[in-house]
């Protein structure tokens, strides 16, 4: 079985707990507006992998993760997208006891059975909201929310830890508002330790001249990162 691994960022520090090795995997069916990674849309392209040739790269860091409670965290891309390389990798990495994370907007076309499999072999899900009602996650990202709403609901049926993330945009979703509307969403979850306001920014916009891809968000700036701060601590703590 074959994986297709846009690229592997090792020593990662906001990904999950601790030290952790990144692995950003191939392919996406979300055209999020704020998308820094555009080059990871494209299922089949990037570097191949077995499960196994995986692990062994991963093994390299393990005295890492154990000094650090760190471990391995999925993401993209959609991990999801590769539900077969994935779950076959996760279940290697408990085998030999490191933490699994899964970074995901939970949009797959996978089964509810296969979904299941992969998060019994998942330690912690950074889940990314995109947004909180269905006619503004359908603008943003393209795609309708049912895959994400039937996602983090097997999320919490199955009991697995849940990191919020939610990029701010300015003038797109950094109103008091919306702030407040994303708050009783995720209060309405069960199992979130934590929530994470990600500021938007511009690191990624070159790729799309790069790739002759329309910007949608040409002109928008980047999120003041004491502004967004401020706005986690008022809604979320620190």
């Amino acid at each position: 079985m074959n994986g297709f691994i846009h690229s592997i960022e090792t020593m990662g520090l906001v990904d999950g707990p601790g030290i952790r090795t990144v692995v950003f995997m191939a392919g996406c069916k979300l055209r999020c507006r704020f998308c820094h990674n555009p080059d990871t849309w494209a299922p089949g392209e990037g570097s191949v992998f077995t499960p196994e040739k995986l692990l062994g790269r991963l093994m390299r860091f393990r005295t890492y993760y154990e000094a650090s409670g760190g471990g391995v965290t999925f993401s993209g891309g959609e991990p999801l997208m590769q539900p077969e390389f994935l779950l076959e990798t996760l279940h290697l990495c408990r085998e030999a006891g490191i933490h699994t994370c899964l970074d995901t907007a939970g949009v797959s076309e996978a089964g509810e059975e296969m979904l299941r499999r992969i998060l019994e072999e998942t330690c912690l899900v950074l889940f990314d909201v995109k947004d909180f009602e269905p006619a503004g996650y359908q603008a943003l990202t393209g795609q309708p929310m049912d895959k994400a709403d039937r996602f983090i609901q097997l999320v919490q049926q199955m009991g697995v830890p849940i990191w919020v993330r939610h990029v701010v945009v300015p003038g797109l979703n950094d109103s008091e508002q919306h702030l407040q509307g994303l708050k009783a969403y995720v209060d309405s979850l069960q199992g979130v330790e934590r929530v994470e306001l990600l500021p938007y920014h511009l690191l990624g916009v070159h790729k799309y001249a790069a790739m002759g891809i329309p910007y949608s968000l040409d002109g928008t700036p980047a999120m003041d990162p004491d502004r967004c701060r401020q706005l986690q601590e008022k809604y979320f703590g620190k």
